[in-house]
């Protein structure tokens, strides 16, 4: 008798047992994920909230899995007897085990791009990247960087070949045979829809992102009980953009306006002045020592020393905030008051609509205007949003290698850009000639993943922090020193208005900002060098990206209606300041003393931030301004969905 080979078993028996281990590789992805962002998840960790997640992950990876392995599984059972053959056998293991290396891969892969995104790749994340040229350079440096994730995706795959399980071939192809297979796929399509759908209640929606929210305790967890072949599906053909009805239009507007009407110009202490945006990359308040007066017993002194010397001149905010997480949220944000919710606002079709934004307000003034980034000309969608909100010009590595006062490509860093240090002197260059009064604004590149500097540098900026990002900013901060220093002898220079910002956050130190609000936490500072913006911590506002156009326009005497999702932070009392950012499916509202978290149908967090600035205390239904607040986040995101579908985004 021929004896049997031990990687075969019944049919149905074999399909059950290769799900069992795709399921396995999936959570063992899992398990990487968490161990490669230990710092962020580990010290919040509970035997409660592990045994939480799990549920939670379970529920997702059933789902993905069924996805990944619809083709294989329906090919498995499908009553062919010619598909039980040496030939088509072997084709049906080919299609399990290169379906689910590419499952396991997006896994590992966002093990690293979460660190940078806070959350688990959409589909969006092929359109952000669509126009960098680089990117096979980049992939090829990370795998060198994170070797361990590569051993660990042949590994898994290799075992997925290995532990495969044929099936045996049908003794005969009777009536039996296509009866058993009918009724397997009568059984299992019920079933798949069950476990794709994530319930087995007919009345409930199939489980999306947000869901994940519900079995952990904080936003950025639910990363952790999510998978991102489940993301990435989910999101594909979605629309973005899906209007609320909280409320009736009349009680929206009444609630909440992004229209600013009629300002009071009467007092503009800068009317005329040039203005200077600096949005510097990752530039995380954390790395800022004088705006960490308490850090470390007092005694931190942060990565910036720099900037530490121009915050006692500038007008600095104890409670300031990104809108998002990424470098392509901040340009809508700051420029033209418009903050990420759901998607970044340049990867929808809502970047199609009218948009105004600073340079295009001001041209009517006669300001002229440029905006200057290192990175190739089409990178990361800034050149062709800079056109669209009014910027006259535009100057990026084309221009500065066609500069012959500069070395061109040998001063590209390798990855993204031109080094922070020439290329802000090559603004200052180009600023020379600029027309005033003008509006100029620069994002910087270096301080960023894939955290090198110049040769020339590398031993005396030294990563002195334990993070690889810490030696990043002080060379940008040598860059930006270099730059005022210059721009000081500048006729143009005592009267301008200079706005340092983060784009967002990136790596972390410390637990304060670490937390779902600490991730958005960065600097916005104000600085004119005859002090006409008195120099001040103001620790009675709130602070946000997307009020940085509204308080430029009161302080240059802007006199017509605009539309921005922020506040002049200057004319608006303190208690009506707020902030806001979208953390993985949950909204964050700030204002007072509060920050009230929804889900999109409930208050699932409400914390005393300025006390509690660990998130310690959840005070859900314990606070009298809860309602107030769930009212005006309700109508901040019917607004704008509203006006993002009607293409309503200027006055």
């Amino acid at each position: 008798m021929r004896k049997r080979s031990p990687s075969t078993h019944n049919w149905l028996l074999a399909a059950v047992i290769n799900l069992l281990i795709a399921a396995a590789a999936m959570m063992l992805t899992r398990v990487v994920f968490y161990a490669v962002n230990w710092s962020t998840f580990a010290p919040y960790q509970t035997w409660p909230l592990l045994w939480s997640e799990l549920q939670g992950s379970l529920v997702f990876d059933v789902s993905a899995l069924l996805y990944v392995n619809a083709l294989w599984l329906v090919l498995w059972l499908l009553p062919w007897p010619a598909k039980e053959r040496r030939g088509p056998q072997r084709a049906l293991k080919w299609v399990y085990v290169v379906t689910n290396a590419v499952a396991i891969g997006s896994n590992l892969i966002d093990s690293v791009y979460f660190q940078y995104t806070g959350r688990r790749s959409t589909v969006a994340v092929f359109s952000e990247f669509a126009n960098e040229g680089n990117m096979a350079g980049i992939f090829l440096s990370e795998f060198v960087r994170h070797w361990y994730l590569v051993v660990a995706f042949v590994a898994m795959v290799w075992l997925l070949w290995k532990l495969y399980v044929t099936a045996r071939p049908a003794h005969s192809h009777d009536w039996r045979y296509y009866c058993s297979r009918a009724a397997a796929i009568i059984i299992a399509a019920p079933l798949a829809i069950v476990g794709i759908r994530g319930s087995v209640t007919a009345g409930t929606r199939p489980i999306t992102v947000s869901n994940a929210n519900q079995y952990v305790n904080r936003p950025i967890e639910a990363s952790l009980v999510l998978n991102t072949p489940f993301s990435l599906i989910r999101s594909i053909g979605k629309k973005v953009f899906v209007t609320p009805s909280y409320m009736s239009m009349q009680q929206m507007e009444a609630t909440y306006s992004p229209l600013h009407q009629h300002p009071d110009t009467t007092a503009a202490p800068c009317r005329g002045y040039n203005v200077v945006v600096l949005i510097v990359e990752s530039m995380g308040k954390e790395y800022i020592g004088s705006l960490n007066p308490t850090l470390e017993n007092g005694t931190y002194k942060g990565y910036m020393p720099f900037i530490d010397t121009l915050v006692p001149q500038s007008l600095t905010f104890e409670y300031s905030y990104a809108n998002g997480r990424k470098s392509m949220d901040a340009m809508p944000s700051l420029l033209s008051g418009i903050p990420m919710m759901v998607e970044t606002f340049f990867l929808t079709p809502a970047s199609l609509n009218d948009l105004s934004g600073l340079p295009s307000m001001l041209k009517p003034m006669g300001y002229s205007s440029a905006f200057f980034h290192g990175g190739h000309n089409i990178s990361m969608g800034f050149s062709a949003f800079a056109h669209h909100i009014g910027y006259e010009k535009y100057y990026g590595l084309d221009e500065y290698c066609r500069d012959d006062d500069y070395d061109g490509m040998d001063d590209f860093d390798g990855k993204w850009a031109i080094w922070d240090e020439p290329f802000l002197q090559y603004m200052l260059d180009v600023l020379e000639d600029q027309p005033q009064p003008f509006v100029a604004s620069a994002f910087t590149a270096s301080s960023h993943h894939p955290y090198n500097v110049p040769e020339q540098y590398s031993d005396s900026l030294r990563d002195e922090g334990g993070l690889e990002i810490h030696k990043c900013v002080r060379y940008t901060d040598m860059a930006l020193r270099r730059f005022f220093e210059r721009a000081s002898h500048e006729p143009w220079y005592r009267n301008t208005i200079f706005v340092l910002v983060a784009d967002h956050t990136n790596q972390n130190k410390h637990e304060v900002y670490k937390t779902d609000l600490g991730l958005y936490s960065i600097p916005i500072i104000f600085f004119t060098p005859d002090q006409s913006i008195k120099p001040q911590m103001r620790r009675d506002v709130i602070a946000q990206q997307t009020d940085v156009t509204p308080t430029l326009l009161h302080l240059l005497g802007y006199d017509k209606p605009y539309l921005a999702f922020g506040s002049d932070l200057l004319s608006t009392p303190p208690e009506h300041t707020w902030a806001f950012n979208y953390n993985n499916g949950i909204y964050q509202y700030l204002q007072g003393d509060l920050m009230l978290q929804w889900d999109g149908d409930k208050t699932v967090g409400l914390y005393e931030f300025k006390t509690d600035p660990l998130l310690r205390h959840n005070l859900v239904g314990k606070r009298p301004q809860q309602p107030a607040m769930e009212q005006r986040v309700k109508a901040l995101i019917q607004q704008y969905m509203w006006r993002m579908n009607e293409n309503k985004l200027t006055p």
